[in-house]
């Protein structure tokens, strides 16, 4: 009979312990778990800041086009009178030296 208390109290105390220990490894694995969770968050937060940046990188891009389509624009018709106005000259300067 004392064997027999020896030996469940020895199976209780190894059991007891190694249920301690797993507790403890489990704790580990939730704050490992919580600080992923926590670093994935970090990482979506900062996704959508610059997909954000990119947003505003796209609508800055597409202004820039207008303005350069319209700055084209405006010389091209700059360039159209430019060359209106010379061949105006050039026919003045050759009915005054026909006669």
């Amino acid at each position: 009979m004392k064997k027999t208390v020896l030996t469940v109290s020895a199976l209780l105390l190894t059991l007891g312990l190694a249920t301690g220990c797993a507790t403890t490894g489990l704790d580990d694995v939730k704050a490992t778990a919580d600080r992923a969770a926590a670093d994935a968050a970090a990482a979506a937060s900062a996704a959508e800041a610059a997909r954000a940046a990119a947003d505003r990188a796209v609508q800055a891009a597409a202004s820039a086009q207008s303005t350069a389509d319209q700055a084209l624009s405006a010389a091209t018709e700059a360039q159209n009178c430019c060359e209106a106005n010379r061949e105006a000259m050039d026919r003045m300067f050759k009915k005054t030296m026909s006669k």
